[in-house]
């Protein structure tokens, strides 16, 4: 989907981290089979059975996050990107390498996951394709050449302007804006359309977070509100959109203390 921003078409049609090596000895293996097929939870996370894993070595958008592309349209991005790793796997048997808990959200497993019988991670191939970012933890990251080469032959993200990942899902707007069309005397309104204060409500996805100073007594970074939750319809312009609660907690959000908490027993509300 995109949307046309006329402030900004001219010129930019003008102008137009990784984790280390997994040791044979550390790896877990966890392959789905015919009746546990993989599911596309984003453009970075799998699920392979009750298991769910966080793709290791890459920065891959959320799908309410946005971009801009060579034609100046903002455009869903994060969407396209999960697509584009649904059409990627095309319903094939996954194998991922278990490499641990996924240290920002327990519920969660690292791993370096493949299509069975092709030597190439998704992680890889994400980044290859201008996807996703390779994340580095070392003065080289394991996908940095795949990310110069998606760079220089704009591809995926790379035709356009956005921001890393990292910092469109924790609200920073003055963030560095990557891409191959972002003229720095357009910054304040390429900023504009990359947060807009009414961020489009993806598919399906509609539970509503803000960023919240005092989300930070629990350790989070902002709130989530479901539908089922007093403070949800006076919710306007939310800073984020989640597809599940899941998809909230792992980005740093926790449940609004108004929620009604999900079959409550002798149909008692418990706030949280």
């Amino acid at each position: 989907m995109r949307f046309r921003n006329p402030v900004i078409t001219t010129l930019l049609l003008t102008c137009l981290s990784a984790s280390p090596v997994l040791s044979a000895t550390a790896a877990l293996s966890a392959t789905a089979g015919p009746a546990a097929a993989a599911i596309v939870k984003d453009a970075g996370t799998v699920q392979l059975g009750n298991t769910v894993y966080r793709l290791d070595g890459i920065d891959a958008p959320a799908a309410d996050q946005l971009c801009i592309d060579e034609h100046a349209d903002v455009w869903t991005c994060g969407i396209e990107a999960r697509d584009q790793l649904t059409k990627l796997i095309g319903g094939k048997p996954i194998h991922c390498d278990d490499i641990g808990v996924d240290p920002t959200f327990k519920k969660r497993r690292l791993g370096v996951c493949k299509i069975e019988g092709d030597p190439t991670s998704l992680s890889q191939v994400l980044v290859q394709k201008g996807y996703a970012l390779n994340v580095e933890t070392s003065a080289t990251g394991r996908f940095k050449p795949d990310q110069a080469t998606a760079k220089d032959s704009r591809a995926g993200l790379w035709k356009g302007c956005f921001v890393a990942p990292r910092d469109f899902r924790l609200g920073k707007k003055d963030g560095a804006l990557l891409g191959n069309a972002c003229p720095a005397d357009r910054d304040t309104q390429i900023r504009n359309a990359l947060f807009p204060d009414d961020l489009p409500m993806p598919a399906s996805c509609n539970i509503k977070g803000k960023y919240a100073v005092r989300a930070r007594v629990t350790g989070n970074v902002g709130i989530y509100h479901l539908q089922a939750c007093r403070s949800y319809p006076g919710l306007g312009n939310p800073d984020r959109w989640f597809c599940s609660e899941e998809d909230a907690q792992a980005a740093g959000f926790r449940r609004a203390y108004n929620c009604r908490t999900p079959k409550a027993s002798e149909g008692q509300v418990r706030s949280k």
